[in-house]
Protein backbone atom coordinates (compact mmCIF):
# COMPACT_ATOMS: atom_id res chain seq x y z
CA UNK A 1 0.00 0.00 0.00
CA UNK A 2 0.97 3.34 -0.61
CA UNK A 3 1.09 4.67 2.91
CA UNK A 4 4.40 2.31 3.45
CA UNK A 5 6.25 4.74 1.06
CA UNK A 6 4.77 7.76 1.85
CA UNK A 7 4.74 8.03 6.00
CA UNK A 8 8.94 7.60 6.03
CA UNK A 9 8.86 10.13 3.07
CA UNK A 10 6.75 12.40 5.10
CA UNK A 11 8.45 12.15 8.35
CA UNK A 12 11.81 12.33 6.69
CA UNK A 13 10.89 15.53 5.19
CA UNK A 14 8.98 16.84 8.24
CA UNK A 15 12.51 16.04 9.97
CA UNK A 16 14.22 17.98 7.26
CA UNK A 17 12.30 20.92 7.78
CA UNK A 18 12.63 21.08 11.76
CA UNK A 19 16.60 21.12 10.46
CA UNK A 20 15.73 23.91 8.50
CA UNK A 21 14.11 25.72 10.99
CA UNK A 22 17.36 25.00 13.39
CA UNK A 23 20.09 26.10 11.10
CA UNK A 24 18.66 30.11 11.45
CA UNK A 25 21.30 31.32 13.54
CA UNK A 26 19.09 33.70 15.38
CA UNK A 27 15.44 33.46 15.92
CA UNK A 28 14.61 36.93 14.04
CA UNK A 29 15.93 36.19 10.79
CA UNK A 30 13.22 33.34 10.24
CA UNK A 31 11.12 36.70 9.68
CA UNK A 32 12.93 38.78 7.58
CA UNK A 33 13.07 38.84 3.79
CA UNK A 34 14.13 41.09 1.23
CA UNK A 35 13.25 42.39 -2.36
CA UNK A 36 12.18 39.52 -4.40
CA UNK A 37 11.24 37.65 -1.43
CA UNK A 38 7.36 37.13 -0.85
CA UNK A 39 7.93 35.10 2.33
CA UNK A 40 10.07 34.44 5.29
CA UNK A 41 11.06 30.94 6.31
CA UNK A 42 9.06 31.48 9.38
CA UNK A 43 5.47 31.88 7.37
CA UNK A 44 6.30 29.31 4.89
CA UNK A 45 6.79 27.01 8.18
CA UNK A 46 3.96 27.68 9.46
CA UNK A 47 2.27 27.31 5.86
CA UNK A 48 3.38 23.91 5.35
CA UNK A 49 2.24 23.34 9.03
CA UNK A 50 -1.15 24.57 8.54
CA UNK A 51 -1.60 22.84 5.58
CA UNK A 52 -0.46 19.38 6.34
CA UNK A 53 -2.50 19.11 9.43
CA UNK A 54 -5.59 20.55 7.43
CA UNK A 55 -5.21 18.55 4.31
CA UNK A 56 -4.22 15.41 6.01
CA UNK A 57 -5.20 15.73 9.68
CA UNK A 58 -8.14 17.29 9.48
CA UNK A 59 -9.83 16.05 6.28
CA UNK A 60 -9.00 12.56 6.34
CA UNK A 61 -8.00 12.04 9.97
CA UNK A 62 -10.69 13.59 11.43
CA UNK A 63 -8.41 15.42 14.19
CA UNK A 64 -10.16 18.73 14.80
CA UNK A 65 -7.52 21.03 13.42
CA UNK A 66 -8.84 24.61 12.37
CA UNK A 67 -6.76 25.89 9.73
CA UNK A 68 -6.36 29.95 9.47
CA UNK A 69 -4.31 29.91 6.19
CA UNK A 70 -3.96 33.97 6.19
CA UNK A 71 -2.53 33.67 9.53
CA UNK A 72 0.35 31.24 8.62
CA UNK A 73 1.09 34.49 6.26
CA UNK A 74 0.46 36.98 8.29
CA UNK A 75 1.56 36.10 11.58
CA UNK A 76 5.71 37.27 12.36
CA UNK A 77 7.91 36.66 15.63
CA UNK A 78 6.21 33.36 16.62
CA UNK A 79 9.27 31.42 18.58
CA UNK A 80 11.56 29.03 16.80
CA UNK A 81 10.49 26.60 19.91
CA UNK A 82 6.38 26.85 19.04
CA UNK A 83 7.58 26.52 15.12
CA UNK A 84 9.57 23.09 16.20
CA UNK A 85 6.83 22.55 18.08
CA UNK A 86 4.19 22.62 15.59
CA UNK A 87 6.78 20.54 13.37
CA UNK A 88 6.43 17.26 15.78
CA UNK A 89 3.20 17.97 16.31
CA UNK A 90 2.40 17.90 12.45
CA UNK A 91 4.97 14.87 12.56
CA UNK A 92 2.57 12.50 14.58
CA UNK A 93 -0.79 13.79 13.15
CA UNK A 94 0.48 12.91 9.08
CA UNK A 95 1.51 9.86 10.72
CA UNK A 96 -1.15 8.69 12.60
CA UNK A 97 -3.76 9.38 10.12
CA UNK A 98 -1.39 7.65 7.24
CA UNK A 99 -1.33 4.76 9.48
CA UNK A 100 -5.48 4.68 9.68
CA UNK A 101 -6.13 5.41 5.95
CA UNK A 102 -7.47 2.21 4.10
CA UNK A 103 -6.58 0.96 0.72
CA UNK A 104 -10.23 1.81 -0.03
CA UNK A 105 -10.34 5.09 1.65
CA UNK A 106 -6.78 6.09 -0.62
CA UNK A 107 -8.75 4.66 -3.79
CA UNK A 108 -12.00 7.24 -3.48
CA UNK A 109 -11.93 11.04 -4.62
CA UNK A 110 -10.48 13.63 -1.66
CA UNK A 111 -13.35 14.70 0.08
CA UNK A 112 -12.57 17.83 -0.70
CA UNK A 113 -12.43 19.88 -4.28
CA UNK A 114 -8.31 20.36 -4.84
CA UNK A 115 -6.09 21.65 -7.53
CA UNK A 116 -8.76 23.27 -8.98
CA UNK A 117 -10.31 19.77 -9.70
CA UNK A 118 -13.94 18.87 -8.80
CA UNK A 119 -12.59 15.97 -7.80
CA UNK A 120 -8.79 14.52 -7.08
CA UNK A 121 -7.73 11.03 -6.30
CA UNK A 122 -6.45 10.79 -2.46
CA UNK A 123 -3.68 8.86 -3.42
CA UNK A 124 -2.86 11.00 -6.02
CA UNK A 125 -3.58 14.30 -3.70
CA UNK A 126 -1.07 12.70 -0.87
CA UNK A 127 1.43 12.62 -3.81
CA UNK A 128 0.92 16.60 -4.53
CA UNK A 129 1.40 16.92 -0.42
CA UNK A 130 4.21 15.54 -0.62
CA UNK A 131 5.66 17.27 -3.37
CA UNK A 132 4.32 20.75 -1.84
CA UNK A 133 6.27 19.95 1.37
CA UNK A 134 9.62 19.59 -0.59
CA UNK A 135 8.91 23.08 -2.53
CA UNK A 136 8.71 24.88 0.17
CA UNK A 137 11.30 22.95 2.28
CA UNK A 138 13.68 24.47 -0.80
CA UNK A 139 12.52 27.60 -0.45
CA UNK A 140 13.28 27.76 3.43
CA UNK A 141 16.56 26.70 2.36
CA UNK A 142 17.27 29.17 0.08
CA UNK A 143 15.46 31.87 2.20
CA UNK A 144 17.80 30.46 5.35
CA UNK A 145 21.30 31.01 3.04
CA UNK A 146 20.08 34.39 1.44
CA UNK A 147 19.13 35.73 4.76
CA UNK A 148 22.13 34.39 6.78
CA UNK A 149 24.99 34.85 3.41
CA UNK A 150 24.83 31.02 4.31
CA UNK A 151 26.49 30.85 8.14
CA UNK A 152 24.47 28.79 10.59
CA UNK A 153 26.79 29.21 13.45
Amino acid sequence: MITLHLIPLFQKDLDKLKEEITLYPKDEQLWQIREGINNSGGNLCLHLTGSLQHFIGAVLGDSGYVRNRDAEFRLKNVPRSKLLEDIDITRSVVTDTLEQLSKHELQKDYPLPVLNEEKTNTSYFLLFMLNHLNYHIGQINYHRRIITGGVTE
